[in-house]
């Protein structure tokens, strides 16, 4: 068994499939501002770079005047800022959550999304108990796959240094990209937001179900 060491998460594509909420969020503004709607795999592959990289990607897919932006980003945080009824927990998430946390491992989340509905999300779902570090997108003036969030999760689990001893667990282009900058090894759930190949990403470990996961952290080299 390996020893107990940090793990930190991202959230959105990761322990949550929050796509549905965000895609009804932002099609509520497009449609307030008569413009065109768009589907939820358009919105999906937006998805994991935060609030500014989503509405950049909108509004380039939706040819948007630049002097709208503002207002949209604005009126998308009113929606936002709770949008639970259509999110869900990836199956065996939590559950996954509790073996780890048993089994000793100090846990914590480094996420692009905003820290207000990220707090929102996690006392819906009874996550807060078991990450009592978070580290939202604008916790910091730096974002994934910039390391600066994630080495901020890690000082706050006691994991310091060059090359910490702890793990990450993601899902996207964002999340590989942060922990090989930290460098840390990454473990990739296949079911999230990526748009890339998994064999194109740098990472330690892929898991296609939550419940592979306690075991194959169980067997991960973590120097």
């Amino acid at each position: 068994m390996t020893r107990p060491c940090p793990i930190v998460f991202d959230l959105d594509g990761t322990l949550i499939d929050s796509a549905p909420d965000i895609h009804a969020c932002v099609n509520a503004v497009l449609r307030e501002h008569g413009l065109p709607l768009l589907t939820l795999d358009r919105v999906r592959s937006f998805v994991g770079g935060g609030v500014e990289v989503l509405w950049t990607r909108i509004m380039a897919a939706c040819a948007i005047d630049p002097v709208q932006r503002p207002a949209l980003i604005a009126a998308f945080m009113t929606r936002y800022h709770d949008a639970t009824a259509l999110t869900r927990l990836y199956p065996g998430a939590l559950e996954a959550l509790g073996v780890l946390a048993d089994a000793g491992h100090p846990l914590g989340l480094c996420t692009n999304k905003p820290m207000a509905p990220t707090r929102v999300v996690l006392e819906h779902f009874g996550l807060s108990r078991l990450l009592p570090v978070v580290v939202g997108g604008d916790s910091l003036p730096q974002r994934k796959p910039d390391p600066a969030p994630l080495r901020l999760a890690l000082a706050q689990l006691g994991a310091t240094g060059d090359r910490p001893r702890a793990l990450y667990v993601g899902d996207s282009e964002f999340d590989a990209h942060c922990a090989a900058a930290v460098p840390l090894p990454f473990l990739i759930y296949s079911q999230g937001y990526r748009m890339t190949p998994i064999a194109d990403l740098p990472h330690q470990a892929v898991f296609d179900r939550f419940d592979q996961l306690p075991g194959l952290i169980a067997e991960t080299v973590v120097a």
